[in-house]
């Protein structure tokens, strides 16, 4: 049985792992395959030290993303009740409904935050009053803004 052959995937690759990646494979998928393609390279000490230093910027990029989501959460916990114009029929019912394509709209004119419309989960409403929605601004952090649905 052949020797399996260490490396450092340079790309993604299916079923065998992420870029920085290092891998055991069969020399022969190596030297037919990943080498000639530029998908992978030999593990030498100066390979290591850069997969090293990758991933310490990475791990320190995925600090900072969660750093920022939490000031963004403390922006939004302080901004306090956000008001949403709509109009009017008759008991208090309101024409349509609010999306979360207004509410990122009004917490950037009047917050100043600038959120993804994707990440605003919207209840559902047909009324004039108050309520809460939940703002996913990273894959640990959820921010819950109140607001109100006034008369236009």
């Amino acid at each position: 049985m052949a020797k399996r052959v260490k490396l450092v995937l340079r790309e993604d690759i299916y079923k065998l792992g992420k870029n920085g990646d290092l891998v055991e494979v069969a020399p022969g998928y190596a030297r037919n395959y990943l080498f000639p393609k530029g998908l992978a390279v030999p593990v030498t000490p100066g390979v290591m030290k850069q997969v090293e230093r990758r991933r310490e910027e990475e791990r320190q990029r995925k600090i900072d993303d969660r750093n920022k989501a939490e000031s963004t959460k403390t922006a939004l916990a302080t901004i306090g009740l956000l008001r949403v114009p709509k109009p009017v029929g008759e008991d208090d019912a309101i024409f349509g409904t609010v999306t979360n394509r207004e509410l990122a709209d009004v917490l950037k004119e009047f917050a100043g935050v600038e959120v993804d419309r994707a990440d605003i989960e919207v209840p559902e409403i047909s009324k004039l009053g108050k309520y809460e929605a939940t703002v996913k601004l990273h894959a640990e952090v959820t921010a819950t803004v109140n607001f109100e649905v006034v008369p236009d």
